[in-house]
């Protein structure tokens, strides 16, 4: 257990009480509670952040995050809290080295519980978040950042990277004596409940606009520099139709164990990248039986964005009634079907059935002439392989992203599997570019810039395959 540094030691003070594992839905995190100076307990759960990490050791992304019992618990849209505090520890999860700090006796900013009701119904009568707080006789923010300082220390955590668009939880650090080394602005998505709460946060207390590199990007503006104008700039700036493909796979090429289990192939930094990729086109395409194993949602849930079209390839109706995607409603869903498959009548409002009256199986070109007809041209290929492959060997990818995660499943489902090359001279040569997600690495194929010939194949390589998968990288 490390010791509070001497210019805390005034401040406060920050006993360990117990450590733990908590497993949640974005990963396992270690779990530690401690009770403050004041008698305040706080927790905190990091990740790849031990307490004999070396002095040279890489600063952690850390959030401070504030306890707020409407927000974090009961799912209030009055404020964007419990929303952050879940980005956050995804964040956390993804960069693999970071801490949160649960930050107890921070309610409404310091003022307590039973007070941010009243603040709140002063709010509902008018006034602002700030003005309220001073109707009450309180300041506009209350809050310190001693204990969390010190929590901070005891877990070793001296040099950070800091994750939030509070200027003053940085100053507030420095003041501490903490090294914030970058200041990460966190964002989510607005909601109507809360825009107004929001508008104040950042016109009268300095919190930063919201703009960051993603929020340009889903706008149609790529920022000068940047990790993610580097990696996507390009999809933004590329003006008519596009078509994107995806899996990730093991080492040995497979994207699914032989029972057709899909689930954790890649890790969660590559499920943000998959989730960035849906934000930035119209439509997503999966099979039919991949759909119905994998059960998937083809939704944006990892980052800020719009939830593109889901359309279903599925010749034979086999998609079950209970799928999310039949569903959910989150997101409209085209139902490709034959002409002949028998539907229900009482879908959900959200699910379009369109009948494919085309001799033969659905074609992946005249897939997309369909969906183009319907202002959709900007599409992503995302499984199961054979629907993928299909489309690769079509010749209508425009840029392929193979994600390979360090595992050997020894059999199972394949990944990408093309029209074979009689010669290495006839085999696909496209320009690349790699990177590292988490323990995964990306392989970004641009097959736009190098189509290879592909005269000498039969009709059916020519990816008019029957769209009905086994499994695939969507979860």
């Amino acid at each position: 257990m490390h010791s509070v540094p001497r210019d805390l030691e005034s401040a406060a003070t920050a006993q360990r009480l117990a450590d733990t594992v908590l497993p949640t839905r974005h990963g396992r995190f270690r779990m530690t509670a401690y009770r403050g100076g004041t008698g305040t307990e706080h927790v905190a759960l990091s990740v790849g952040v031990h307490d004999d990490d070396p002095p040279g050791a890489p600063a952690p992304l850390v959030r401070l995050h504030s306890e707020c019992l409407t927000g974090d618990a009961l799912g209030s849209h009055r404020c964007d809290c419990g929303e952050q505090l879940q980005h956050a520890l995804h964040l956390l999860a993804a960069c693999g080295r970071g801490v949160l700090v649960y930050v107890r006796g921070h309610e409404g900013r310091g003022i307590g519980l039973a007070e941010k009701l009243r603040a709140y119904a002063l709010q509902d009568a008018g006034l602002d978040t700030v003005d309220a707080n001073l109707r009450l006789g309180h300041l506009p923010d209350a809050r310190t950042y001693d204990e969390a300082a010190a929590v901070l220390a005891d877990l070793g955590v001296r040099r950070l990277r800091l994750l939030t668009s509070n200027p003053a939880k940085e100053s507030a650090l420095r003041a501490l004596g903490v090294d914030v080394v970058e200041r990460v602005p966190i964002v989510v998505p607005p909601r109507p409940e809360n825009a107004r709460y929001l508008r104040t946060k950042r016109e009268r207390m300095g919190h930063d606009p919201g703009e960051d590199d993603w929020q340009q990007l889903l706008e149609g503006t790529v920022p000068r520099s940047g990790e993610l104008a580097e990696r996507y700039g390009d999809l933004v700036r590329r003006d008519g139709p596009l078509v994107l493909a995806q899996l990730g796979q093991s080492l040995d090429g497979f994207i699914a164990s032989r029972s057709g289990d899909a689930r954790s192939v890649t890790g969660p930094a590559d499920r943000e990248h998959l989730h960035r990729l849906r934000a930035l086109v119209d439509a997503v395409i999966v099979g039919g039986r991949t759909a119905a194993v994998d059960d998937p949602r083809l939704t944006v849930r990892d980052v800020v964005g719009p939830d593109p079209v889901r359309v279903v390839l599925d010749p034979g109706a086999t998609l079950p009634l209970t799928s999310h995607l039949l569903c959910d409603g989150v997101a409209p869903t085209l139902w490709l079907v034959r002409a002949s498959a028998p539907v229900p009548a009482d879908l959900a409002e959200h699910v379009e059935v369109v009948r494919w009256h085309a001799a033969g199986p659905m074609a992946p070109d005249q897939v997309l002439q369909e969906l183009r007809r319907r202002g959709l041209g900007r599409v992503l290929v995302e499984g199961g392989g054979r629907l993928v492959s299909a489309f690769v060997d079509a010749g209508l990818v425009d840029r392929l992203y193979l994600t390979t995660a360090p595992v050997i499943i020894g059999e199972g489902v394949p990944g990408l599997r093309v029209a074979a090359a009689e010669t290495m001279a006839g085999a696909t040569r496209a320009p690349v570019r790699r990177w590292v997600l988490g323990e995964d690495v990306v392989v970004e194929v641009d097959l736009a810039a190098e189509r290879v010939a592909r005269t000498d194949r039969s009709p059916e390589d020519h990816g008019a395959d029957e769209v009905e998968e086994v499994s695939s990288s969507t979860a």
